[in-house]
């Protein structure tokens, strides 16, 4: 009779039971079996997207000794390669040995998603794959670390959350600003009303150059274009429209995304919705650069507080919280000001809202998926933060103010802007 098999990520779950009885076991059984870094406990990663920004994840994750990077994923050959070759040379130097083997590179991201002994995956690709892939993988039995925005689409964000729910993974969003100390502060002083109810915010985003009509040009040799493509229409391939460069590359182009409200609205947004209170609704109105000669772009919540997007931020900073009685303004770096300036060093009360507090984003992540405990960013969360960028995006593409209702998750009285909400995809690459 076959014997019945547990996978490996329900062993990994009821470690925590044995680390607790441990001490009371007898001498004879090594430490290392129940250990916190012992090899059945560790977690068994796959890396999706072997650019520029997972490079710093790579790094993390392989100077861990709780984790193991089993595969990688990405369509240029030369980075999966790379990245594989790093993995074991990293490896190899912590064996007696120096020829350890053991981790996959990858073209296509399913072959990941078959493997039953892969507890998690990154996945830090263009903003187009992230709901295809999240999903696939929480369906999968895995738990998700996905790059900022969660989504390309509104209606993507609340899929990707039912499927969260309905499957109980551990999915962490990218917003990482939420695991910094000076930007935490800033939200509960915000939060417990120090400086007065909030009406104005203002944050500084950037300028991407305008997308641009691009040559075609020969696909690179190790480079499945049609892959990166993905779901999205079918352009000729141009280097300048692939590239993920901060100055431009795919992030210019809207068949991937909101632009700069998907860049670094994603993460100045989201600490926006902590700081209100709003991490499970949204503003109600958004209005382009322009707008009854505005100009700024802006959005505004039901209570009359209103964001300017680009609009210059005090001393410099990247947020600037105005209230009734003071500012509040915030940067990474740990930079923290405030009107008046010794507000920013008064200690919570024990009445005071606390936020949640997370020091480490990806070791945030990787602590609740042992637990089980919700991370700091879940995909609600995500999903309200990116449908901020999205309707941003949308009120900037058609030129024309958008009402949105934020329990309904509809735009009002704009059937052609509601079009955006999703988009269609190329087949087979669908949700």
């Amino acid at each position: 009779m076959k014997r019945p098999t547990i996978k490996r990520r329900d062993f990994l779950r009821s470690t925590l039971f044995a680390t607790a009885v441990a001490p009371f076991l007898p001498s004879v059984v090594p430490p290392t079996v129940f250990g916190q870094n012992a090899p059945s406990n560790r977690i068994a990663l796959g890396l999706i997207g072997m650019g520029l920004m997972m490079s710093g994840h790579h790094r993390g994750m392989l100077g861990r000794d709780d984790v193991q990077v089993l595969a990688v994923c990405d369509v240029y050959r030369d980075r999966r390669e790379r990245a594989k070759a790093q993995t074991e040379q990293v490896y190899s130097e912590r064996k007696t040995r120096g020829d350890w083997k053991g981790c996959e590179a990858y073209n296509d991201y399913e072959r990941i998603m078959e493997r039953d002994d892969i507890d998690a995956v990154f996945i830090v690709t263009p903003d187009h794959w992230h709901a295809i892939m999240s999903i696939a993988a929480m369906r999968s039995g895995k738990d998700v670390y996905v790059q900022k925005p969660m989504t390309l689409t509104v209606r993507e964000g609340r899929a990707m959350s039912e499927a969260a729910r309905q499957t109980g993974a551990i999915l962490q969003v990218g917003s990482q600003q939420r695991s910094e100390r000076a930007f935490r502060k800033a939200c509960e002083m915000v939060r417990n009303g120090w400086i007065g109810k909030i009406h104005t915010i203002y944050t500084q985003l950037g300028e991407f150059p305008l997308p641009q009509t691009l040559p075609e040009e020969p696909v690179p040799e190790g480079f499945d274009y049609d892959r990166w493509l993905g779901p999205t229409p079918w352009y000729p391939y141009n280097a300048k429209r692939v590239l993920g460069n901060y100055g431009g590359g795919w992030r210019c182009f809207w068949e991937y995304g909101s632009r700069k409200n998907g860049d670094w609205g994603a993460h100045h947004f989201d600490i926006i919705q902590w700081a209100l209170g709003m991490d499970h609704s949204g503003a109600v109105r958004y209005f382009p650069k322009g707008f009854e000669g505005a100009k700024y772009q802006s959005h505004v919540y039901a209570d009359g507080t209103r964001v300017w997007k680009n609009h210059p931020v005090r001393d410099g900073h990247m947020i600037q919280f105005v209230g009734e009685t003071g500012e509040v303004m915030v940067s990474r770096g740990d930079r923290l000001d405030t009107i008046p300036a010794t507000l920013k060093d008064r200690p919570l009360s024990p009445s005071d809202i606390h936020l949640y507090e997370s020091s480490h984003h990806e070791g945030n992540w990787l602590e609740c998926i042992r637990t089980r405990r919700q991370p700091i960013c879940p995909p609600e969360i995500g999903h309200r933060t990116a449908t901020i960028c999205h309707l941003n995006g949308i009120a900037e593409r058609l030129n024309r103010p958008i009402q949105w209702d934020p329990v309904k998750e509809q735009i009002i009285g704009d059937e052609y802007a509601s079009r955006w909400l999703d988009r269609p995809r190329r087949t087979p690459f669908v949700i």
